[in-house]
């Protein structure tokens, strides 16, 4: 009987798989149909991560190149998913394929797009950050289709759009070639041009990328994706409007409720819960903090170092940043020492209250965790109170007391407009790289997305090394059933007992961060009654997560090629095909 179930479930499965598959053809999609598959809990945070990261990294790449080519703009994206090692995306970045590799990726793809759409439904704000990032990646992928490519996802979608004949095309040839910019005539006779109403592409019309006559408006193949874009936006909006009608019946699960709130602002990057190197002394603060911090921690060390004094908040930011760059507790506990008791602290205070928080930091009290440092999320997101020092200064402070701070740390004034003009328009991370470059005086070839990754930078700048831009490790999976019904119950986390080595994730870390624990948080609260510091909504809904037992490891996946990127192929292998 148990053996009849088994068989039943994995024919099911299989079942669903297959129709998946069916409605999926091509690798440039527009996610017409909701996919019913099941997910283990761990395949269902890594899809939604990966997918947030590639989103994520589109936003940054489009910000630092407003005007570049097209060609320009998919080069640098594809060097940056390459770096991130976003396989997925790599692979359906290269033009359409059948092969089971591209399958693979293709569920990865679908089903991701629709996680994401759960969690981007729920405001305005999201929606239209969601949809942006949609249409990036859209242009990414529909770039490299060859003209049968093309044609083939036009007639998958039932899309009515011809590519002019051969006698259409050579009688406004001159015009043409006049209005396609770096483009040979020879080139222009093998291309497909497409006719279409100009009101289809007032963009492209505004900025005089296409041939106009009587009402008709004459694409080129580069720019034909803002025309069979428009209607894939369309149905983006139009889906996460029904994703938000269908949200509240969701959330009645409470675990699938705080899961989806707390993606927007999960960390994607490398793990610094632990250094990777040896001991920093803190005598050598002083002078790493010139060059190797980013502004939100050299922003709190001199701060601490003027006034002797820092609120809780600030406290905890810079102290996990210090233990993931190498300062030992016992250094911790004499630095904060020296510095608070040079203010107001009462010795016997600062060993009753400050020392017990620096070794819950460190993991050697309470619950014994091991807390990882701010993230650039973290440190931007977190709320900030009157004379609390903590924060991103990139979006906390104005645009002229930033500039006269960074011309006070020796930035040129050419520099210093550059980095507030990115933090003007809410780039902080761009903003933080360009603070990054001026500084060192040296390209940066890759974003910031956490103060300990810019320390590092910085070191293997100054020492002359190469950045290594390869993958950091990954994920460890946790299996548990989950199929939009969740048969199983446990989220990953980030936690670990200072009993047990640090697990340590690769550049992806799961939605659990552990700089969101709510235990932190209360003791700081509870033994610091300097400031009232209440918490986000969305720093409850990380710890949260982290609270939801670990499901057993016996569960297993049934569906085949989930583990494809694993194994199948590289990125440098893609490069020399």
């Amino acid at each position: 009987m148990m053996n009849t179930r088994i068989n039943y479930l994995n024919a099911k499965r299989f079942s669903a798989e297959l129709a998946l598959e069916h409605i999926i053809p091509h690798n440039v999609s527009f996610y017409l149909i909701p996919p019913v598959v099941d997910l283990t809990i761990d395949e269902f945070e890594k899809l939604a991560l990966e997918r947030l990261k590639m989103l994520r990294l589109l936003e940054q790449v489009t910000a630092k190149n407003p005007k570049v080519s097209p060609e320009a703009w998919r080069e640098a994206v594809l060097a940056e998913v390459h770096h991130e090692g976003l396989r997925t995306y790599a692979k359906l970045s290269r033009g359409n394929s059948n092969d089971d590799v591209s399958k693979a990726a293709r569920r990865r793809d679908y089903l991701s797009h629709f996680i994401l759409r759960f969690a981007y439904c729920r405001s305005e704000e999201l929606r239209r950050w969601f949809v942006a990032r949609e249409m990036e990646l859209f242009r990414l992928k529909f770039g490299a289709l060859t003209m049968r490519d093309v044609k083939e996802f036009l007639e998958v979608y039932d899309l009515n759009y011809q590519p002019l004949s051969d006698e259409e095309k050579a009688a406004i040839s001159e015009q043409l070639c006049a209005s396609t910019a770096n483009q040979t005539r020879l080139k222009i006779e093998t291309s497909d041009f497409y006719a279409v109403h100009f009101t289809q592409v007032l963009n492209l019309v505004r900025d005089r990328k296409c041939f106009l006559k009587g009402g008709t408006a004459y694409i080129p193949p580069e720019h034909f994706a803002h025309v069979v874009g428009s209607k894939h936006q369309q149905l983006i909006e139009d889906g996460l409007k029904a994703h938000l009608r269908m949200l509240p019946t969701l959330e009645i699960d409470e675990r699938f409720s705080m899961l989806l709130k707390s993606i927007h602002t999960s960390y994607t990057g490398k793990n610094y819960t632990v250094a990777k190197t040896g001991c920093v002394p803190v005598e050598s603060l002083d002078q790493l903090s010139k060059k190797s911090f980013p502004l939100c921690m050299r922003h709190v060390h001199d701060t601490l170092r003027a006034t002797h004094h820092l609120k809780h908040v600030g406290r905890m930011q810079y102290t996990l940043f210090l233990k993931a760059i190498g300062v030992t507790m016992e250094d911790a506990l004499r630095f904060w020492r020296e510095e608070l008791t040079r203010g107001k602290v009462p010795i016997e205070k600062f060993e009753k209250d400050y020392a017990y928080n620096i070794r819950h930091n460190y993991g050697k009290e309470g619950s014994r965790i091991n807390y990882s440092p701010f993230s650039c999320l973290k440190v931007i997101t977190t709320p900030i109170g009157p004379a609390e020092t903590h924060g991103c200064p990139l979006k906390n402070m104005d645009a002229s007391a930033l500039k006269m701070r960074l011309t006070g740390y020796g930035l040129s004034a050419i520099d210093a407009d550059d980095v507030a003009g990115y933090a003007a328009k809410g780039h902080y991370q761009i903003a933080c790289g360009k603070y990054f470059e001026a500084v060192h005086e040296s390209k940066l070839e890759e974003g910031i997305n956490h103060p300990n990754q810019y320390f590092e930078l910085s070191q293997l700048t100054m020492s002359g090394k190469p950045a290594d831009r390869t993958r950091q490790g990954t994920q460890h999976p946790t299996a548990a059933t989950a199929g939009g019904r969740w048969n199983g119950s446990q989220s990953n986390s980030q936690h670990t007992s200072q009993d047990n080595s640090v697990i340590l994730l690769g550049d992806s870390s799961t939605l659990n961060n552990a700089d969101d624990d709510q235990e932190l948080w209360e003791i700081m609260e509870s033994k610091d009654k300097e400031v009232d510091v209440t918490m986000t909504e969305d720093t409850y809904v990380s710890s949260s997560v982290s609270s939801v037992k670990q499901a057993s490891s016996s569960t297993q996946k049934s569906t085949s090629g989930q583990d494809w990127e694993e194994e199948d192929f590289d990125l440098l292998e893609l490069e020399a095909e």
